[in-house]
């Protein structure tokens, strides 16, 4: 029993350890950010600021703000999109079986695997020529093709769970493909759109190199204006830092209010596949 004691104090130990790790940044970056510039140093990061300070939030916000409304404008398109041409193509490899299906999706699978940085160059001749570079349509273009990949892996095995029988009963009471899909399909697999509108707004939101390469000027999204609120001359870390939980805001509240429905989904797709 004392062992037993000893080991559960131990693990609680270690992983209070590791919280304090994981929360050390985080602790400076809203300390930092509620300093006046004037008490920003390496000396004082980890000093409470003598007074809360919001100046660095309003500045932040004033020159993020429309970048802020870009990222909105790019995200949610982009990862509804995404969701629902992933889903028909889960839905096709996975209930549609005909000839030469495994090789459609391994060859979609293959998308994942491409760099970025291999594909710039032809990517942005292409934008160019279809008239869509340095715009937001464009850059929710790249995001749902690039997307394609990862979205219908995750919908093939989430569907891999789902009862053929009642697929083959829609088709007996002469559903057709889209009825199938929009009667029976969507309405079991909420969870999966959850799983991957989460995932795919994460790492919209998120991307840098596109935003940068694709993008200029007003059309960029928060992540490369918040690179360029650096500045060139003297870095107001304080302002730097209120950007950044900015920036970090709306992704922190997708996992805050919808994690648990993450973890869920991802479970229930382990099953089969």
């Amino acid at each position: 029993m004392a062992a037993m004691n000893i080991g559960k104090i131990l693990k609680y130990f270690i992983l209070t350890v590791v919280a304090i790790i994981f929360i050390m940044p985080i602790y400076v970056i809203i300390v930092t950010s509620l300093k006046p510039l004037d008490e920003v140093s390496l000396e004082q990061m980890w000093a409470l600021p003598t007074s809360i300070n919001f100046t660095s939030y309003v500045e932040a916000f004033k020159n993020l703000a429309p970048n802020f409304m870009n990222s909105i404008y790019l995200v949610i398109p982009a990862t509804l999109l995404s969701a629902l041409l992933g889903a028909m193509n889960g839905y096709v490899l996975s209930k549609w079986q005909f000839k030469g299906v495994n090789t459609i999706f391994t060859i979609i699978l293959f998308g994942m695997f491409i760099p970025y940085q291999s594909i710039l160059i032809p990517l942005i001749q292409f934008l160019r020529t279809i008239e869509l570079y340095d715009t937001i349509p464009g850059l929710i273009l790249v995001h749902v093709v690039y997307g394609l990949p990862i979205t219908t892996l995750m919908f093939r095995n989430f569907y891999a769970s789902i009862p053929d029988t009642m697929i083959e009963a829609a088709k007996i009471d002469g559903a057709n493909f889209l009825g199938i899909f929009r009667h029976i399909i969507v309405p079991l697999s909420i969870t999966g759109f959850v799983v991957v509108a989460i995932w795919q707004f994460t790492n919209i939101w998120n991307e840098f190199l596109f935003a940068v390469t694709i993008t200029t000027s007003e059309n960029q999204p928060i992540m490369v204006a918040l690179q360029n609120l650096s500045g060139s001359q003297i870095v107001q870390w304080n302002v730097q830092m209120a950007g950044a939980l900015m920036a970090a805001l709306p992704t922190l509240l997708v996992y805050i209010f919808l994690g648990k429905y993450f973890v869920r989904g991802l479970l229930a797709g382990s099953v089969k596949g």
